[in-house]
């Protein structure tokens, strides 16, 4: 692996937003990972290293999954919603983010 210098405005831009779903709420109750939605450009080290800098905690791995936007229709006029990227993160045990606590 190479090894890349991050600046902290990329790694604040990396994350975009933490998916709370009802899947998201399974997996993390059963495989102790949170969900986040990130930059599709964005790499492991990257994700590993924005969620360690933004909220404080120790990660152990991170699995990402590329999510193809769905086709719609509106009668003749057919549109499709915009890929992006998912990204799943282990936390090392005792280590947890609350994210009811900033509200």
């Amino acid at each position: 692996m190479s090894a890349l210098i991050h600046t902290q405005d990329r790694l604040f831009q990396v994350i975009v937003v933490p998916k709370v779903t009802e899947k998201a709420t399974f997996v993390a109750d059963k495989h102790e990972q949170i969900v986040f939605q990130v930059l599709k450009n964005a790499t492991k080290a990257e994700i590993k290293a924005a969620v360690e800098l933004v909220f404080k905690v120790e990660v152990e791995k991170v699995t990402t999954a590329n999510v193809l936007g769905k086709t719609k229709r509106a009668g003749r006029t057919v549109g499709k919603r915009n890929d992006w990227k998912k990204a799943y993160v282990s936390l090392k045990p005792g280590q947890e983010i609350n994210f009811a606590a900033g509200e």
